[in-house]
């Protein structure tokens, strides 16, 4: 039975489905700021902190990331809308929805839009969890100790940074602000998933620039340095040039799922097909 997959040009199969190259990661990432100038759009109308969502949208981000895994096991069939990163432009479109719906029912019953949110996410997850085969804890363990000894390593950087640019103002608010250290700690977890996965249970790294990092160093610890200097370079930047309060916390909100939604992705896809 045809599917439609197969109604897709060669060029296109070849060159969006079939992993990540660095041009169709140029492309990926234009139409990311794209969509990403639409929510813009979309909160200074409505008004309302796109952080104030920040943990509302956590089940939409494991409902993507879930049936990513399942796909990467071959539990759902691999097609277009459920490989990366068709799949979270999906989700983050139902997401939209949902986050639409739950804010007409805070107008008309008063109901906190975070929480209805919140609720739609849990319940579109229900459905997914059926097709979960039976779970290996083992990766999880590794994973978790690897996070662990990062994120200490990483808070005691950033408490010895506060001490020696306490005369810069701009990088203390960056490094002492509770949001900012929430969005390194989801870019560690990634990190910590993704050294897993490829150091002790033969999985492959797909994106180009850790890919890059490895082939010179010989070791894919090297993402963690890569991505504390990435993301914390980029904070800076939203915080030093952004003065709209809208577009700086999208951006810091876009950046939080940019972590957290691999990281999910990676631990599921080991805890599923580990056997």
């Amino acid at each position: 039975m045809a599917t439609i997959d197969s109604f897709l040009p060669d060029f296109i199969q070849s060159y969006f489905f079939s992993g990540y190259t660095v041009l169709n990661t140029v492309i990926y990432t234009l139409i990311l700021v794209i969509f990403i100038l639409a929510i813009i759009k979309l909160f200074r109308k409505i008004k309302i902190d796109p952080l104030s969502i920040l943990y509302s949208i956590i089940p939409f981000i494991a409902l993507g990331c879930l049936t990513r895994a399942l796909v990467d096991n071959g539990i759902f069939p691999k097609t277009v809308f459920l490989i990366t990163p068709e799949i979270y432009i999906l989700v983050g479109m139902i997401s939209i929805i949902s986050f639409m719906f739950s804010l007409e029912l805070y107008k008309r019953k008063n109901i906190d839009y975070r929480y209805t949110l919140f609720a739609i996410g849990l319940i579109l997850i229900l459905p997914i969890l059926y097709f979960i085969p039976q779970l290996n804890v083992k990766p999880i363990i590794y994973i978790f100790a690897t996070f662990i000894a990062a994120s200490l390593i990483v808070h005691v950087l950033l408490i010895i940074g506060e001490k020696i640019f306490k005369n810069y103002s701009s990088i203390v608010e960056l490094v002492s602000n509770k949001t900012n250290r929430i969005i390194l700690m989801t870019q560690l977890f990634d990190a910590s998933t993704t050294i897993v996965a490829v150091e002790h249970f033969n999985y492959y790294e797909q994106h180009v620039l850790p890919n890059v990092l490895n082939q010179l160093f010989d070791t894919y610890f090297t993402v963690f340095p890569m991505k504390i200097i990435v993301i914390l370079s980029v904070l800076y930047i939203i915080n030093q040039y952004f003065d709209d309060l809208t577009i700086k916390n999208l951006l810091k909100l876009t950046v939080f799922v940019l972590g957290l939604a691999p990281g999910l992705r990676n631990i599921l896809t080991l805890v599923i097909g580990v056997s």
